[in-house]
């Protein structure tokens, strides 16, 4: 009987120490690049590229394969982002449009529910995300990538509460200037992809690119020191992700691969260990508030029209969702541009073929589109470069991704396609009509002329008619098909 109290006691130790490590909540970081694609990591296979820190991470860590945006715009993927809704049902579906006050981030409700907010370098997403953070400091200007508030940031934090801190950089937002990394990547060294011209003006843009990457990268490995440094780093669940694809012609606004398709990192020791793994389930970036609101233990609002893939972190070889959804609106230039996406297709409806789509007015004022201009010009392009030229464009396009990775050849139409150009369709459709989307008659019209040297047309400063507006979609909460 004297062992009695001893019993006693040790139990109660391991009761609360076993709830005591069931409610330490994990620190949460969100990196987003912008405007770079998901091939632009060494760890995704590019050679050409510099970025250690992050290939350390994605080494220790989880690479997804397959993890889709719903905007290749800047803004309209930032808020569908933060909100775990599609751009259509967050208001502001265009560039530089800002979703009503009454919007809810996920930021917001980890604020509520005992973490430590803080957002810092691009914001660019309005008035109601500003909420959702006890602390907000923004990049003074496009050049300097605005990583440098980061770690006064993560130094200056409480230290009694978990944290979520959203970074996102200015980095590789053109226009390009001197940084510390500039000229550590060798335009003789680089080879384009196909779809650009392997000339010089190409190559020499590309190095000017990857070097602000690289800045991105280092700032990364900087955070991961200070959180070793506090002893943190364990228990922070680190993502890292861009916003849209690279600005160039053929990816920034595009609904294919090159401008959908994200790089996104997982790194969490306590959580899912340090092992090299790769899931190739299909996420959607509206998944990514639920997932952080799940793993922060907290209830996760009817707004979210986004689904949870916290369990593909202790499972990443599991399946996940069976379509994803993106949709393309103005962003310089009129557009109306849909798409689903399952393993193996890609089915886009567009609802404005009479516009070319050369990229947004930064890529079409770049060096690697006068290289494409210049061979164009001498009838010398290829049809997988020429392909941003056609005007009128097809309404629909179909590509099968396991033949075509790169979505050069359009199946549409075909016989041997047309059944499954009719069902993704259709699914698109009832997306459309489930989650409130339309297309209106009065769209925001060109503000530029598809010209380099951003020379503003009669329309510019007009807005048209926002899709969703007319059937109230910031109140439409449907998720669609799954």
């Amino acid at each position: 009987m004297k062992h009695k109290p001893i019993l006693i006691v040790a139990f109660a130790m391991f009761l609360i120490t076993s709830i005591s490590a069931q409610t330490v909540k994990p620190n949460i970081i969100l990196f987003i690049a912008d405007d770079v694609s998901w091939d632009d990591l060494g760890c995704y296979g590019n050679r050409d590229v510099k970025t250690p820190n992050i290939d350390k991470l994605a080494s220790q860590g989880i690479r997804f394969d397959n993890f889709f945006l719903t905007a290749s715009s800047c803004s309209p993927s930032r808020n569908s982002i933060i909100t775990g809704r599609y751009p259509h049902n967050t208001g502001a579906c265009e560039l530089h449009t800002e979703p009503p006050l009454e919007m809810v981030s996920f930021p917001e409700i980890l604020r509520q529910n005992g973490y430590y907010t803080a957002q810092s370098g691009k914001f660019h997403m309005g008035k109601y995300a500003m909420r959702g953070f006890d602390e907000t400091s923004e990049g003074k200007e496009i050049g300097d990538g605005g990583e440098e508030l980061w770690l006064e940031t993560i130094k200056n934090r409480p230290k009694e509460k978990p944290f979520f801190f959203w970074f996102a950089a200015l980095d590789a937002h053109r226009p390009w200037g001197i940084n510390p990394f500039s000229g550590i990547h060798d335009s003789t060294q680089i080879t384009p992809p196909d779809y650009l011209v392997n000339g010089q003006k190409t190559r020499t843009d590309l190095s000017h690119y990857y070097d602000e990457i690289a800045r991105f990268d280092n700032y990364i490995g900087l955070i991961a020191e200070e959180l070793k440094r506090q002893n943190e780093l364990e228990n922070t669940l680190i993502l890292i992700m861009a916003d849209n694809g690279r600005p160039f012609p053929h990816s920034k606004t595009r609904v294919n691969d090159r401008g959908m398709k994200t790089p996104f990192i997982a790194f969490w020791p306590d959580g899912i260990g340090t092992e090299r793994r790769v899931c190739n389930g299909l996420v959607s970036a509206i998944d990514i508030a639920p997932a952080i609101l799940e793993l922060a233990g907290t209830k996760i609002p009817e707004s979210i029209q986004g689904v949870s893939f916290a369990k593909l972190l202790k499972n990443p070889e599991n399946s996940f969702r069976s379509y994803v959804f993106a949709e393309h609106n103005w962003h310089d230039y009129e557009a109306h541009e849909r798409m689903v996406r399952t393993n193996e297709f890609l089915f886009i409806l567009n609802s404005r073929p009479q516009f070319t789509n050369l990229g947004p007015a930064d890529a079409v004022g770049s060096p690697s589109f006068a290289d494409l201009t210049e061979l164009k010009n001498e009838g010398k392009l290829s049809k997988e470069q020429a392909e941003i030229f056609i005007e009128p464009r097809p309404t629909e396009e179909l590509y099968f991704n396991v033949n075509d990775k790169n979505q050069f050849k359009n199946l549409a139409f075909q016989e041997k396609y047309k059944e499954k150009q009719n069902e993704l369709k259709l699914i698109l459709l009832e997306w459309m009509n489930e989650t409130g989307d339309n297309i209106p008659g009065k769209l925001t019209a060109d503000w530029y002329e598809k010209t380099p040297g951003y020379i503003k047309t009669t329309e510019f400063g007009i807005r048209g008619e926002m899709p969703g507006k007319a059937k109230s979609a910031t109140k439409n909460n449907n998720k669609g098909k799954f």
